[in-house]
């Protein structure tokens, strides 16, 4: 059968638990025997591990009727170099398509849910035996895409990185950080555990559990705690971010009135770093992944100008 398309088809996979612990630990037998240590039932490691790596073998065969196929493992990600045409097929968590929509350049993603009965998916409108139709479809032009707004912050040492769900700014560890935070003409000096911006995509992440508890506290009345009202989020495509600092400190020479706003196109954020060492800049919970926010480093925060694309 002829392809389809001399567009070429990338699709990204994970490693499983499964796969993670044989690493560390040599030998299947090994890896069993730390896990039922721990009090772990290691047939879920089994059966996880099982139904993936038969939903990846589903999509491949699909696929390969299609056209040219690469498949691509998490860890290649970052130094791989994507086509303009390039159909991305990403198979596995939010997380990873989250992960996989940073290093693209506008080529959309159409996410698989390998294990619907384990994974809610948010983000992966798709199950296996959707892969083949919808690839043609894309190829057609027949599929709708849905538009999600990156972050994006770049220090004045030459340093970009982008964010889909949300950035971090703070210490490495649970300390305080310091710095000056600037909001158009606004400009204070702060000390908190580190400030949250979040993209229309991450506001029901991280940025709901900080809102859920502040709501909490300040609807606290004798001793009972109103329930905060139901915070859905904003748009995934909205052109502004919303950004929040964690536990604010007021003293005689920092502030706690550039706490809670929004970031747009217009007004963006300048973070400058006051701390000696262990100051860290961090994206989408991949903290392993950071940039060095240390004194005399200085971060600007902005709504970056590409966009991440979903098929639906």
């Amino acid at each position: 059968m002829p392809n389809l398309s001399e567009n070429k088809i990338v699709v990204i996979t994970r490693k499983t638990r499964l796969d993670d612990v044989i690493t560390k630990f040599n030998t299947l037998d090994q890896a069993k025997f730390y896990v039922e240590n721990l009090g772990v039932d290691f047939s879920d490691y089994l059966i996880e591990d099982q139904i993936y790596k038969r939903a990846i073998s589903d999509v491949e065969r699909e696929l390969q009727k299609i056209g040219r196929l690469q498949l691509l493992e998490r860890a290649y990600v970052p130094n791989f170099i994507f086509g303009k045409n390039d159909i991305v097929v990403v198979v596995g968590q939010d997380g990873l398509v989250a992960n996989t929509f940073k290093y693209l350049d506008n080529q959309p993603i159409i996410a698989i849910n390998p294990d619907p009965t384990r994974w809610e998916g948010v983000l992966l409108p798709f199950q296996t035996h959707d892969a083949g139709a919808v690839v043609k479809d894309l190829f057609k032009a027949k599929r709708n895409l849905k538009e999600i707004t990156l972050a994006k912050i770049e220090t004045n040492n030459g340093h970009v990185m982008h964010a889909v769900n949300d950035l971090f700014i703070g210490p490495r560890s649970h300390t305080s950080a310091r710095y000056v935070i600037e909001m158009g003409d606004k400009k204070e000096q702060q000390s908190s555990s580190g400030i949250i911006i979040s993209t229309g995509l991450g506001s029901t992440g991280w940025l709901k559990s900080i809102l859920a508890g502040a709501s909490g506290i300040m609807h606290q009345e004798q001793g009972e705690i109103k329930r905060p009202k139901n915070y859905q989020g904003f748009d995934w495509s909205a052109n502004y971010l919303c950004y929040s600092v964690r536990e604010p400190f007021p003293n005689k020479t920092t502030g706690t009135d550039l706490i809670f706003g929004s970031i747009t196109k217009s007004s963006q954020m300048t973070v400058t770093s006051m701390m000696a060492q262990d100051g860290i800049i961090f994206s989408d919970g991949m903290e392993s992944d950071f940039l060095e926010f240390n004194a005399g480093t200085k971060a600007t925060v902005s709504v970056a100008d590409k966009k991440s694309y979903l098929v639906v």
